[in-house]
């Protein structure tokens, strides 16, 4: 663009210090985190609460997964309009709030209608969190360094999620499920609060030059998202990795409890080193790459995206192919953190590809469509398929591993939209940001 500043002279640095804005980006880690927690906690104990409500594997999926999502992506656009308008940080802090405290209700929960009233309630307080920490996030780290913070931001989801693996494991082997939502529901309500009290709320667009104007409508939004055509590819992109990467993780504890006669402890202790470590690993060398100033280029940040999904998806179909636990370890090592890889890049490509207006609805957007896939489709699809191909007696292990091989070749198709995006990726973050790529 003719009249967009080079990236060198982008705003650097507004009023918040360096600390200040680390301490930001470590209280939105833990909002992810514990949003991660509590929203798949229900994945490592999900066949003892099956057993115990008398619900097949269709019908669990739609308690646990289905009913959360829906609330959770219907309410993520309207929550969006407000965190583009008002306080981001009342937002998310009562956002966190509202959510954990549904997550402690779950465990009071007697039967299916509860319990599935609890996870709508978990829902719809989640819908806030991340599109609100994103925006927030947006404001005190600059253009160049967005997908680096927004890539720290994105530990929460391994941290997250070896909280709801190894945590919610060793404590339903003691104590049961029910535990295990009490555990995870009290310590969101105290980070609510701190998020309310101790966090500042920056003024916003202040790292960008594009930052003059009330917020645009809706609509205005929705158009100005459909004309940036690489958005539009990296947001399904994102979607489809999700709908692969955390639709097939939604069962993989139970894969593997049945497949390996394994309790959810014991699966629990596999899975959660390779969310921490290996999740943590790919988070953190993704973030130390994005911030080499080789990196600055959003181009080759996608091509990295496309070679590693594209990777990953060889490794996530035979994980569900081999009858051998040492061979599924082997390839779950390079299947799981591949979950993580995406994330930060993503947010941050996205943040880019957004005038500061309307970021918390991009944000929600690509929730949207990620969720839809990853929370919606992909685990009542598995369940589906798994009833179909289960004998008389009920679903087993071999009609879940054969579920599952069906969903794991779509990582193939997230892998074509990120390359696709390609072609128009400099012009449309110059448009929105009216900062030069060079």
């Amino acid at each position: 663009m003719a009249n967009a500043a080079p990236l060198e002279q982008a705003p650097a640095s507004a009023t918040a210090s360096a600390g200040l804005r680390w301490y930001v980006l470590i209280m939105m880690c833990l909002v992810y985190t514990l949003s991660i927690a509590d929203r798949y906690a229900t994945q490592q104990v999900l066949d003892p609460i099956r057993l115990e409500m008398h619900l097949s594997d269709f019908q669990i999926s739609l308690a646990t997964g289905l009913a959360l999502a829906g609330f959770y992506v219907s309410f993520g656009f309207p929550l969006s309009w407000l965190i583009d308008r008002y306080s981001r940080r009342w937002i998310v802090a009562l956002s966190m709030v509202a959510w954990s405290a549904m997550t402690t209700l779950t465990g009071f929960a007697r039967g299916p209608w509860q319990f599935t009233l609890a996870r709508i309630g978990v829902g719809v307080g989640e819908a806030g969190g991340t599109p609100g920490a994103s925006s927030l996030l947006s404001d005190y780290f600059p253009i160049a360094r967005r997908p680096m913070a927004l890539t720290v931001f994105s530990l929460g989801a391994p941290v997250g999620s070896w909280i709801a693996t190894t945590i919610v494991g060793w404590i339903y082997d003691r104590y049961g499920w029910r535990e295990v939502f009490m555990f995870l529901g009290v310590p969101g309500v105290i980070a609510g609060l701190l998020v309310a009290f101790t966090v500042y709320e920056p003024r916003r667009g202040q790292l960008d030059m594009n930052c003059s104007g009330p917020a645009p409508s809706f609509g205005a939004t929705m158009k100005f998202l459909w004309q940036q055509r690489s958005a539009v590819h990296i947001m399904i992109g994102s979607a489809v990795t999700a709908m692969w990467g955390w639709g097939l993780m939604a069962w993989t504890p139970a894969f593997l409890q049945r497949m390996y006669h394994l309790t959810p402890g014991e699966s629990g202790a596999i899975l959660g080193d390779m969310n921490l470590w290996g999740g943590s690993a790919a988070t953190v060398l993704t973030g130390w790459l994005l911030a080499r100033s080789w990196f600055v280029h959003p181009g080759r940040i996608v091509k990295l995206l496309g070679f590693w999904i594209g990777l990953a998806t060889f490794a996530s179909i035979g994980i569900y192919w081999t009858h051998s636990l040492p061979l599924a370890k082997v390839m779950l090592w390079i299947f799981v953190p591949s979950i993580y890889f995406y994330i930060g890049p993503c947010f941050g490509m996205l943040n880019n590809l957004a005038q500061p207006q309307m970021r918390a609805l991009f944000c929600a957007s690509t929730l949207f469509v990620a969720n839809i896939g990853n929370l919606v489709i992909a685990p009542p699809l598995i369940g589906f398929l798994s009833d179909s191909f289960a004998p008389p007696s009920g679903s087993t292990a071999e009609s879940l591993r054969l579920a599952m091989l069906c969903l794991a070749p779509t990582g193939f198709w997230a892998t074509a939209h990120y390359f696709l995006a390609l072609k128009r990726l400099v012009g449309d973050q110059e448009r929105a940001t009216g900062v030069r790529v060079s």
